[in-house]
């Protein structure tokens, strides 16, 4: 059957799948590329296969993974075992992969977005409009279907994306059965993944990455998310830190009898200000430097005191501090204790109550690959196939579920269509001809990395 992108990016969009409600999304995905003729597979995301990841906190609660279902199709293409068909998508695979010739690429998409506040949209945030870019502003009631961008949630971050690489897939094959794509004897194996809790962490793709969910050896993977068509070779990683305060209460009207956490919390945010400033000059890193802020430190949420007329006696912040790649989370952590013991050693009071600080959710921790390996180089010669110009690698001071390719020994490079800047924003938005170059540009840089592989 031939693959409508538009209709199947719109209808993807369509699917609330924020966190813990993906399952619907990947039923739909899932059907969408039986129909095309993909092998499929399926698997939950395991509290007990996830304990043993670094990212996540060991006692993981399984209500919070209950329904992260992630599904995937596989290619097979040229050479031997060329089948093609269809399978129900349960079966489990060996718990171990056989050594295997064919050169495996994944493109790996999330399904979950983040959540929407409707007031901050110009129209249902889960029902796709199509405008012309010059339009963007315009009443979603003079909506086009024929524009030249998508705006709904999910459609930059990220999938359009996902889009692109089952659209890439097939195009691949199609290529392949009409000679317009040569490959090696060895022949290719394609997997298109559609994985659930990628915004909190990288549930589906973690879980993948520690039980294979397939019956091969994965060698490569291109993850689709928004980088404006530049492949990203290194992703920062984040220190999930809350801090908690204790002071002395006493009545707003009696104040200096009481111990306020506030000023307390400010020298300590303060304090790391100050290091994230010094870090950004001492920590360096090539990919980096064009970034303000190369690490940043953001405190995300505070709640502190009970009563307005009370001195507050309680103080709880989260923050999120970014990891340079090639630090760990860990090293990270001891430098802001340090930090945080020299505010401690300052104040006398907080020196016989000393503040509790401590991880809480997913950590992230950074990934990085060769700017030469050859999934990147694919990427690039991708670009150059297509009529795009060659860009060179680059970083970012986000996280993605390539480090959990990278953690598992598989090469994973981000490359897709959008900016970052849209995602999780009111309105979010990706020009849809930025779409159909990702499409292209991967499945051209899948020819060149079975090519190479196999050279």
């Amino acid at each position: 059957m031939p693959f409508d992108m538009r209709a199947f990016a719109a209808e993807l969009c369509r699917h609330r799948s924020t966190a813990g409600e993906e399952a619907v999304a990947a039923a739909f995905v899932a059907e969408q590329l039986a129909d095309l003729g993909f092998e499929t597979y399926a698997w939950d995301a395991d509290p007990a296969v996830l304990a043993d990841h670094p990212s996540f906190p060991d006692d993981l609660d399984a209500a919070a993974v209950d329904g992260r279902r992630s599904v995937a199709g596989v290619l097979e293409l040229g050479g031997a075992g060329d089948d093609g068909g269809a399978s129900d998508g349960d079966d489990a695979a060996p718990e171990s992969a056989a050594a295997d010739p064919v050169p495996t690429l994944v493109l790996n998409g999330h399904l979950d977005v983040v959540p929407a506040e409707a007031a901050e949209w110009s129209s249902d945030p889960f029902e796709p409009v199509w405008r012309d870019a010059s339009e963007r502003n315009a009443d979603p009631a003079a909506a086009d279907e024929g524009g030249d961008t998508l705006t709904a949630r999910g459609a930059a971050d990220m999938k359009c994306g996902l889009a692109a690489c089952v659209a890439a897939a097939v195009d691949v094959r199609d290529g392949v059965a009409d000679g317009a794509v040569d490959l090696p004897p060895s022949g290719l194996r394609l997997v298109v993944e559609a994985v659930a809790g990628e915004e909190d962490g990288g549930y589906g793709a973690a879980t993948a990455a520690l039980a294979n969910p397939y019956p091969f050896e994965r060698d490569a993977a291109i993850v689709a998310e928004p980088t404006e068509l530049c492949p990203v070779v290194a992703c920062e990683g984040s220190l999930m830190a809350r801090i908690e305060i204790d002071g002395r209460s006493a009545h707003a009207a009696t104040r200096w009898r009481g111990e306020d956490v506030l000023p307390r919390f400010e020298a300590v945010r303060e304090a790391f200000a100050d290091l994230e400033t010094e870090r950004g000059e001492s920590v360096s890193h090539p990919l980096y430097g064009s970034f303000a802020v190369p690490w940043p430190v953001v405190c995300g949420r505070v709640e502190a005191g009970s009563w307005a007329s009370t001195v507050p006696a309680t103080l709880e912040a989260e923050f999120r501090i970014g990891v340079a790649p090639g630090e760990t989370v860990a090293e990270v952590e001891a430098a802001f204790r340090e930090r945080l013991d020299d505010v401690v050693d300052a104040d006398p009071w907080l020196r016989d109550h000393p503040p509790r600080f401590e991880r809480f959710s997913v950590q992230f921790e950074p990934a990085e690959v060769a700017v030469d390996e050859p999934v990147v180089e694919a990427v690039r010669a991708g670009l150059v196939a297509t009529g795009l110009p060659d860009v060179e690698p680059r970083g970012a001071t986000y996280g993605a579920d390539s480090r959990h390719f990278v953690a598992a020994g598989i090469p994973a490079v981000l490359f897709g269509p959008g900016t970052i800047d849209e995602a999780h924003y009111p309105d979010e938005t990706i020009a849809w001809e930025e779409v159909v170059r990702a499409r292209d540009a991967i499945a051209a840089a899948a020819g060149r990395f079975a090519r190479d592989y196999a050279a």
